[in-house]
């Protein structure tokens, strides 16, 4: 069983490598391509954003006090940013300069982000609530994930109940949008997962 560490790490290395792929498909100029990685990057990161909201950031305020709350309340403007950007992106065509130009936006925001989490957040977090609820918290977090919006909605309320609530109403139109949307191929699918267990960004690298 994972710890929560190791659990949000995960998911960070999953949005770099599909953003890789997202990349590779611009530089060949297949705009299909590049349409399924969005696609699969963004649904990634919607899913991440609020079950870090709902799962992770009220144990901070919890078990972290001010500085807790204080982390906390950081991290959901900075998720708020990226889900307004999400939110928009939708409009936009891919495969245009302006769409590609918001997508680096998004990656620039979140790397900053998740290099926090990982250097700041989450090693004050763990030591605070001990390795069995770590695990309890990851596997808390993952069934989350299952049940929460797929796209970004940021006129929802970033904080339990209400977020909860709210989002549980959207993730059912959500998930009939993405019946329709093109997601990568089950082939592309098993080469992303193969270069995942190659993949480990170092967050205190450029710090």
């Amino acid at each position: 069983m994972s710890t929560l560490f190791h659990s949000i790490k995960e998911d960070h290395e999953e949005m770099y490598e599909y953003h890789d792929q997202y990349k590779r498909a611009r530089e060949r100029g297949d705009v299909d391509a590049q349409a399924r990685w969005a696609r699969q990057l963004t649904w990634e990161i919607a899913r991440h954003a609020v079950g870090e909201e709902i799962v992770v950031y009220p144990l901070m305020e919890k078990h972290l006090g001010d500085k807790g709350r204080e982390l906390a309340d950081h991290d959901r403007r900075e998720h708020q940013s990226v889900k307004e950007h999400l939110y928009k992106l939708e409009s936009l065509q891919p495969g245009t300069e302006e769409y590609d130009k918001l997508i680096t936006i998004v990656m620039e925001s979140l790397h900053h982000h998740n290099d926090d989490e990982e250097i700041k957040d989450l090693p004050l977090l763990e030591p605070a609530i001990g390795e069995q609820a770590s695990k309890e918290a990851a596997q808390s977090f993952k069934r989350t994930k299952k049940l929460v919006p797929t796209r970004a909605h940021p006129s929802i309320p970033n904080k339990p109940p209400y977020e909860t609530l709210l989002g549980m109403l959207e993730a059912p139109i959500d998930k009939i949008k993405d019946y329709f949307a093109s997601f990568p191929t089950e082939e592309e699918m098993k080469d992303a997962k193969e270069e995942l267990k190659h993949r480990d960004h170092d967050a205190a690298a450029g710090r």
